[in-house]
């Protein structure tokens, strides 16, 4: 399979070439020129295996340059021993015979970002060997949060490598500051933006497609390559746990005929986990409505609902911080495939976003949008009403995000009444990541007590097990105490790789 650019439909390179480069030369993001059909005979053929046997499976359709043998070690090197303890990878919990959680959160930092971010150093560093680079490998990251703790964990003293993760100053909970700031590993960085995500976000763009230091990195053996979502190798392995799922359910007996459809809500900032459901979709998993849920940020909501997408509003720091985005990389990715490839509109419309701040798309991809999506947004107090509605009503725990995301489920019942179509909701992080906002929700916090006696409390309360990779943050040194300001994140990767 090959993989064009979003900006320019006259680029072919492999997914070799699309995973070590991270971005297109021209600023665009790759995306496969054709997609695979995965019908319901390969979900019969597969249905009775295990996660990583249908990893391998569904990879093979996408990584077309990678042998299976070689897609089966990736594989077992990313999921085997690091999940759970009883194997689950990403298991379903009902909460009722039609709605379930997926939770995508038993991996090592505890939040959805570890289902693809353990399998992509891995695939990395065989496509550098497939494309001949003999470089060191810079990878540069943006997070809002889960994103930049699972990338240091994957690439921590991985040979050929080495990570800078800058992360907005105040735009994180504790607990995701600790375990960014606390990682070990002799090739790790990290490094606090003053800002929010977008400026984080925009000044790692800004790095990459910055002649100066690409020249910089050449001349000292180095190339930059990316850990966030615009790279394939983070997108593709997202596709899988979506196509596990529903796997997982026909199993069960759950979903027993063909083209049985189910919906899937996703609570999305940066769209690229949403956007790994549409590509499920689009290769022939039977999905009804992919539903977008979003936090007091609602750029996305609105985009759907109106195909204008404007960033020039007020940023809102939220409970659910990992979704307080207003520049959606992935969305790019989308409105390609709905323009029907036209990289010139996509050209114009990122151009637009660039020098305006939106863009707003032409007739035929809005009908396309809102045939495809439905749209939704839920502020801090309904998030919160919605953590102790769940707890009450199912005994069950839900972070900040899933909360978002079972609110927004909500609300499309509500105005659609298809409760009947079965539902997978995307759980993206463990409660306790997110404790002060979670016991908030259940009852008073004494905001003088330290997190780590509020996630003991939460635990009490729920029955359910503090992970040792949270616990174990308590009186952890910190090694990475760096505040820059965003034009000044280029001197800092100057400063960590010794470029200056």
């Amino acid at each position: 399979m090959l993989y064009t650019s979003t900006r320019d439909s006259s680029v072919r390179v492999d997914s070799a070439t699309a995973i070590a480069t991270g971005i297109s030369p021209d600023g665009g993001l790759y995306v496969p020129v054709e997609l695979p059909v995965y019908d319901y005979a390969d979900l019969n053929r597969v249905m009775s295996a295990g996660y990583c046997e249908r990893a391998v499976d569904i990879l093979s359709e996408f990584l077309t340059d990678f042998s299976k043998t070689e897609l089966r070690e990736c594989v077992a090197q990313a999921y085997e021993g690091k999940f759970r303890e009883d194997g689950e990878i990403a298991p379903l919990h009902g909460l009722t015979d039609k709605e379930y959680v997926l939770e995508l959160w038993h991996g090592p930092t505890c939040a959805f970002k570890d289902m693809a971010l353990q399998l992509l150093p891995h695939l990395l560093r065989k496509a550098t060997l497939k494309t001949g680079c003999n470089k060191e490998v810079v990878i540069l990251v943006a997070t809002s949060g889960d994103t930049g703790k699972a990338a240091l964990e994957g690439f921590a003293d991985v040979p050929g490598t080495r990570i800078i993760v800058f992360y907005p100053d105040e735009g994180v909970s504790n607990i995701q500051k600790l375990q960014m700031t606390t990682q070990e590993g002799s090739n790790v960085s990290v490094c606090a933006v003053s800002g929010n995500f977008d400026d984080a976000q925009t000044g790692v763009k800004n790095i990459f497609l910055n002649a100066d230091i690409k020249a910089e990195l050449e001349a000292n053996g180095m190339q930059f390559s990316s850990a966030n979502s615009i790279n394939l190798g983070r997108l593709v392995p997202q596709i899988v746990y979506y196509i596990s799922a529903y796997l997982d359910l026909m199993c069960s007996g759950k979903m027993d005929y063909e083209g049985e459809k189910v919906n899937i809500v996703v609570p999305t900032g940066n769209f690229g986990n949403i956007l790994a459901a549409f590509y499920a979709k689009q290769i022939g998993l039977p999905v009804g409505k992919l539903i977008c849920a979003s936090n007091a940020n609602n750029v996305l909501t609105d985009f759907i609902k109106t195909g204008v997408y404007d960033r020039n509003r007020t940023f809102h720091t939220t409970i659910s911080p990992s979704m307080d985005i207003l520049i959606s990389s992935n969305l790019e990715r989308l409105i390609y495939h709905l323009s029907g490839c036209d990289s010139e509109r996509v050209k114009k419309w990122m151009a637009d976003l660039a020098a305006t701040g939106r863009y707003e798309v032409d007739d035929d991809v809005k009908a396309q949008l809102q045939e495809l999506f439905w749209a939704g947004c839920c502020d801090d107090a309904g998030t919160k009403s919605t953590i102790k509605d769940i707890f009450d009503d199912y005994n069950y725990l839900c972070d900040t995000h899933t909360a978002v995301a079972l609110n927004v489920y909500n609300q499309y019942v509500a105005e659609t009444e298809d409760s009947e179509t079965p539902v997978i909701v995307a759980s993206t992080a463990n409660p306790y990541k997110f404790a002060p906002s979670v016991l908030d929700a259940l009852t008073d916090v004494d905001p003088s007590r330290s997190e780590f006696d509020i996630i003991s409390e939460l635990s009490v309360m729920s029955s359910v097990a503090i992970p040792d990779e949270l616990a174990e943050l308590r009186g952890k040194e910190v090694r990475f105490d760096k505040v820059c300001d965003r034009d000044k994140m280029i001197d800092v990767v100057r400063e960590t790789l010794g470029l200056k």
